[in-house]
């Protein structure tokens, strides 16, 4: 079993950057992926950022060159470098771990408990 723990969010201006941190603990015998989704009030979650066990990455058009993914093996955690940030950028972002945990021999997916970030002036 995987539980994840977020941090990093808040209130930032336009143009700002945050760090947002997800750190996997329990019983882990493996993390296949990490990602990270938001949504924001009145529309459907979406992702915005991933990376596989093979270190690839893939992000969302709209935060193409802005937000960067890494990891930290050792710590199993999961980090989102968000910069220039924009008003549309306001949602809570929540963490996603794709892991084999626990006594179970399949992957299964965890959720953060989401975190807020708001840019706003």
């Amino acid at each position: 079993q995987v539980q994840l723990v977020e941090s990093g969010g808040g209130l930032v201006q336009p143009g700002g950057s945050l760090r947002l941190s997800c750190a996997a603990s329990g019983s882990v015998f493996s993390i296949y992926a990490m990602g990270w989704y938001r949504q924001a009030p009145g529309k459907e979650r979406e992702s915005v950022a991933s990376i596989t066990n093979g270190g690839s990455t893939n992000y969302a058009d709209s935060v193409k060159g802005r937000f960067n993914i890494s990891r930290d093996n050792a710590k199993n955690t999961v980090y989102l470098q968000m910069n220039s940030l924009k008003p549309e950028d306001t949602a809570v972002y929540y963490c996603n771990v794709v892991a084999v945990a626990g006594w179970s021999r399949y992957n299964n997916n965890y959720w953060g408990q989401g975190t807020q970030v708001t840019v706003s002036s």
